[in-house]
């Protein structure tokens, strides 16, 4: 080694001792230190602490060091000054599943920063079949793939695909209540439970992150208490997560809360509180109520938690105007139903109940359809829709469930920004889409779907860090990255530390924004300008480069 060398190397150490970070052991005369430095920005860990204005160094797809200045020994540098350098985005609720299939850059999640989600919400998931169920589904394809029976298939179906964000699965109870009872308002047996702690049991050794409950549809809805906390008692010796859309959101949702809470209590498993919402206007006043049981469960020792998309719409199918117990068996039974004079008139006076509750006609907006001849009522409201064919009300409902042979979708504007404000004011809150991967090209841009599937995390930052100021930078960034990363335990992710994956998003802090709406929701976040997925380079100045480095996550702190 010569002087100029030895000075060189000298430095060097020098300059990564100060910044308390140890290089590697690689000459850097014939490697650089890092594969890619992103200097100068403002950099937040994902803990809360505060930002510093700094450098994050990346190596082997890994956060390789973070310092005030790691020099420029780097294949690439990146100019973060005046941005944002944040831990990927954690969607912990999402309805993706399948959708990757078809969109594996996953488009409209990398796009707002999110690197990371979790499927399988609301008791819906593309797996868990018994014996019989798999008989009947093992001969199709989805997306051009077999079908599969179990998670493990379901990820290896994703692992052959290759994806562009990185994935993880809930167990949903409804369809494993459906393998095991089948679609019917039936108590589970014992034989039925121990069936289904066995099939869960297997799940979650292989990797799914929980098991989700969805008790306001078919057929987790005829699921009773004592057969949630069964479950919640295997979800518990996993130390996974048990994530539940309550069985009621309106009306009832305090009694529908102090029974999740009670499942919790009783099986011993961390909760987490899908979308938590005061919906209608006769309930606005009841989020204070919600808060202070959420507070008083975690005094007690249970471990909680709560997520909500930042918009004032819910998005659901429009067969949530059918009463439950008329939702009862297969569709065709449904369908049977929709065609009988008696059981009609009940789903008319449900309907007008709800309509009722909600505001009126006009807070329901049709969310896409299917049939070509339905074209003409996607994206208007339902009093729009009445206008246009002529029907009242119930008439227009039963039609499009009956000409979209039940599977129509609505966005319907029931809670108010207020409460959003105090939702995310909450230290147990954090955002968290409800939405799915959507692509502007392929079929799923032909879809009319929920803006949050866009915007929500663009949404986020703009509202309530920017506009509202209700949450200061490093909380905000918290709550998008090292909450959701300890809520599903994930291994080396949701902070930006040495040995930590690298997932990383960089965005403007005065220009992040949701474009999308609910006339045309397929546009792209603003604000974004690099994202990095496993330490590839994914979104480079705001355009997707193609990469798929996603992974599927199996591995957990439990």
């Amino acid at each position: 080694m010569d002087r100029r060398d030895f000075l060189k190397t000298s430095a060097l150490g020098f300059m990564f001792a100060s910044a308390g970070i140890m290089p590697g052991c690689r000459s850097v005369k014939t490697k650089n230190t890092f594969d890619t430095i992103i200097k100068g920005g403002n950099v937040f860990d994902g803990s809360g602490k505060a930002g510093i204005i700094g450098d994050v160094g990346i190596r082997d797809g890994k956060i390789a060091a973070i310092g005030t200045d790691l020099g420029v020994y780097a294949d690439r540098i990146i100019d973060a000054q005046g941005l944002v350098v944040s831990p990927g985005f954690i969607d912990i609720h999402t309805h993706t599943d399948t959708n990757l299939l078809v969109a594996p850059k996953g488009d409209s999640r990398i796009y707002q920063g999110i690197t990371s989600e979790v499927g399988g919400n609301c008791g819906g998931a593309p797996f868990v079949y018994s014996d019989e169920a798999w008989e009947h589904r093992k001969d199709r394809e989805i997306y051009g793939h077999k079908a599969w029976r179990e998670i493990d298939g379901f990820y290896e179906a994703l692992e052959a695909h290759k994806i562009g964000i990185n994935y993880s699965s809930l167990v949903g109870h409804g369809d494993l209540r459906d393998a095991v009872v089948g679609p019917y308002n039936v108590p589970a047996t014992e034989d039925d439970l121990r069936k289904m702690c066995e099939i869960l049991d297997r799940q979650l050794e292989m990797g799914a992150v929980g098991l989700s409950f969805g008790l306001e549809y078919a057929s987790g809805c005829y699921s009773d208490t004592q057969e949630m906390v069964e479950l919640c008692k295997v979800v518990a010796k996993h130390n996974a997560l048990y994530s539940i859309h309550m069985r009621n959101e309106d009306d009832h949702v305090l009694e529908a809360l102090d029974e999740a809470i009670e499942v919790a209590r009783q099986s011993g498993a961390r909760l987490e509180v899908s979308h938590l919402k005061a919906q209608n206007p006769a309930n606005f006043d009841k989020l204070p109520q919600l808060l202070a049981k959420i507070d008083a469960a975690r005094s007690e020792g249970i471990d909680i938690s709560f997520d909500r998309y930042p918009y004032t719409a819910f998005s659901t199918g429009f067969t949530s105007f059918i009463p439950i117990e008329l939702r009862d068996g297969t569709n065709a039974d449904i369908m049977k139903r929709l065609n009988d004079p008696q059981a009609c008139e009940k789903m008319k006076r449900y309907a007008y109940s709800r309509l009722e509750r909600f505001g009126g006609a006009d807070k329901v907006i049709v969310a896409g359809c299917s049939d070509a001849a339905n074209q003409v009522y996607a994206g208007k409201n339902l009093a729009e829709c009445c206008a246009i064919s002529g029907m009242d009300e119930w008439a227009m409902i039963r039609y499009l469930l009956i000409s979209e042979k039940l599977s129509v979708n609505q966005a319907t504007f029931a809670m108010k920004e207020e409460n959003l404000q105090m939702i995310y004011a909450h230290p147990l809150s954090m955002p968290a889409s409800d939405g799915s991967v959507y692509s502007p090209e392929g079929p799923l841009g032909k879809e009319l779907p929920h803006p949050r599937s866009y915007g929500t995390f663009a949404r986020f930052f703009e509202k309530f860090v920017r506009e509202d100021k209700i949450l200061d930078m490093a909380t905000a960034v918290y709550k998008c990255t090292g909450l959701p990363a300890s809520r599903i335990k994930l291994k080396e992710r949701g902070l930006l530390l040495p040995g930590y994956a690298a997932d990383v998003t960089i965005f403007d802090a005065d220009k992040i924004k949701d474009m999308a709406t609910y006339a045309n929701p397929h546009i792209f976040a603003a604000g974004i300008q690099h994202v990095f997925v496993n330490g590839v380079h994914t979104i480079v100045d705001g355009t997707h480069t193609g990469s798929l480095a996603g992974q599927i996550l199996r591995d957990f702190n439990r």
